[in-house]
C-alpha cells in the first residue's frame, strides 16, 4: 500500500510535489526562487480557514510578504481577473499562488495571463483562436489544491464568465501550466461532507467523460481509467470518514481527470455548465446530477469502453447498464441528489437550458452527436 505520508514528486508535465505536509516546503520554494512579494488568489471561504491562515503565518515567518486577493465568484467572472491584476499590479507582486478549488485556480490562471498582455481579456479566448495572441512572459505561478475536482492545479486553462450574461470563455497556453504544484491532502482533511462529494463527482466525470471522448489519445484514456480506480476506491470514504488515505486517492484520481480531459469532454459538461450560468448550480453538483443520464445518453454503441468502465471500478457485474446503476448508487451513498429538481430545477428552465446547452464547447467532443432535442429530453429525464 502506498505510504501518503512520505512526499513524492512527479512531472506531467507540471512538476507536483505531494504528500501529506508538504506544504510546509512553499516558504523555502519561494526563496530559494527569489520570490517574496506573492500575490496569493484564493476563495472568500477558503480566506477565513485555519489551514490557510497557518500557511498565511508560516510565511511571514519565513520572510515572505503575501497579499490576499479572495473577491472571487462561485463562478468567476471576468471582473474578478480585472480586480485581482489592479491589485498584483499595485502592490508590486512578483509571483502568483493560488489555493483553494476550480474557482480560486481559474482565477489565479487568469490574473497570471492579464499581467503582461493587455488586451481585452476575451481576446484570449481559446474558443476564438485567442491563444495565438498568448505571446508575453506570465509571472512565476504556483498552485495548491484544497479540493480534490477540477484538477486545475495541474491545468493550462481558465474557465471565466462574462460579468452579464455569464457566458463562459476559455483562456488556454502553454505558458499558463503552474511552474510547481504543492499537492498536500491533509489541505482537504476538513472539507465539509457536501464539498467533498461534488467536487468528488466532478473528478469522476472528468476522467469517465475524458475516457469515452471521441478525440484519440491513448495515454488520456489510461490516466482516466487510472483515476476511475482511484474515485471508485475512495470517495464514499472521503465523504463519510475521511482519513488520509481516501484524501490522498482523491487528489490524485482528481489531478488524472484534468489530465485525461486534455483528450475532451462531453454531454455531461454540456448539460451541466447551462445550471451554473443560468442558476449559479455549483459545477461539481451540477456533474454529479447529470453524470448518470450523460452516461446512459452514451452507453449505445459504447458496450466495451463502458465494461472496461465497470471492471477498473470494480463492479460486480462488468456491464454498462450496472455501471448507470452504480452511479445513480454513488450518488445516493455520497448525500448527493439524482434529480434536477432537488437543486432549483423546474419545468420552465428547460427549454433556456437546452439552448444553452446546446451552443456549449463540450458536447462536439462527445462520442456521439448530441442535439437540442437530445439535451431537451436529457433535462426531462433529469427532472
Amino acid at each position: 500500500m502506498t505510504d501518503f505520508n512520505s512526499i513524492r514528486q512527479f512531472n506531467f508535465p507540471t512538476t507536483v510535489r505531494f504528500g501529506a505536509g508538504v506544504i510546509k516546503e512553499l516558504p523555502d520554494h519561494l526563496r530559494d526562487g527569489g520570490f517574496g512579494r506573492p500575490l496569493i488568489v484564493t476563495d472568500p471561504t477558503v480566506k477565513d480557514l485555519g489551514f490557510f491562515k497557518e500557511i498565511l503565518n508560516h510565511l511571514e515567518r519565513s520572510g515572505i510578504s503575501p497579499v490576499v486577493f479572495s473577491s472571487i465568484h462561485k463562478n468567476p467572472v471576468k471582473a474578478d481577473v480585472l480586480a485581482g491584476d489592479e491589485q498584483f499590479q499595485d502592490g508590486k507582486r512578483d509571483c502568483i499562488i493560488g489555493i483553494g478549488g476550480g474557482a480560486a485556480m481559474d482565477v489565479a490562471r487568469a490574473i497570471a495571463l492579464r499581467v503582461d498582455h493587455r488586451r481585452d481579456l476575451f481576446d484570449y479566448d481559446d474558443l476564438i483562436g485567442g491563444d495565438i495572441y498568448v505571446t508575453g512572459s506570465v509571472p512565476y505561478f504556483v498552485t495548491v489544491p484544497t479540493t480534490s475536482g477540477t484538477g486545475s492545479e495541474v491545468g493550462r486553462s481558465a474557465i471565466i464568465s462574462e460579468d452579464d450574461s455569464h457566458r463562459k470563455r476559455i483562456l488556454f497556453s502553454p505558458k499558463l501550466l503552474a511552474k510547481m504544484v504543492f499537492a498536500d491532502p491533509m489541505l482537504t482533511m476538513d472539507l465539509p461532507a457536501f464539498v467533498t462529494a461534488a467536487t468528488g463527482m466532478d473528478a469522476l466525470t472528468h476522467n469517465m467523460e475524458a475516457f469515452v471522448a471521441k478525440n484519440f489519445h491513448p495515454l488520456c484514456e489510461g490516466i482516466a481509467l487510472e483515476g476511475m480506480r482511484l474515485i471508485s476506491q475512495s470517495i464514499v470514504t472521503a465523504v463519510n470518514k475521511p482519513d488520509l488515505e481516501s484524501r490522498a486517492k482523491m487528489m490524485l484520481g482528481s489531478l488524472m481527470g484534468a489530465v485525461a480531459f486534455q483528450k475532451g469532454l462531453g454531454v455531461v459538461h454540456s448539460l451541466a455548465h447551462p445550471l451554473s450560468t443560468l442558476l449559479d448550480t455549483h459545477h461539481g453538483l451540477a456533474n454529479a446530477v447529470n453524470l448518470p443520464y450523460g452516461m446512459r445518453f452514451n452507453l449505445a454503441g459504447l458496450e466495451p469502453q463502458f465494461r472496461r468502465m465497470a471492471q477498473v471500478m470494480d463492479l460486480e457485474e462488468d456491464d454498462g447498464a450496472k455501471l448507470i446503476d452504480y452511479l445513480f448508487q454513488l450518488n445516493n451513498e455520497v448525500m448527493l441528489p439524482v434529480k434536477l429538481r432537488d437543486i432549483g430545477v423546474n419545468e420552465g428552465h428547460i427549454e433556456a437550458l437546452s439552448d444553452l446547452a446546446e451552443a456549449d464547447f463540450c458536447h462536439p467532443n462527445n462520442p456521439k452527436p448530441v442535439t437540442r432535442e437530445d439535451f431537451r429530453r436529457l433535462y426531462q429525464e433529469a427532472l
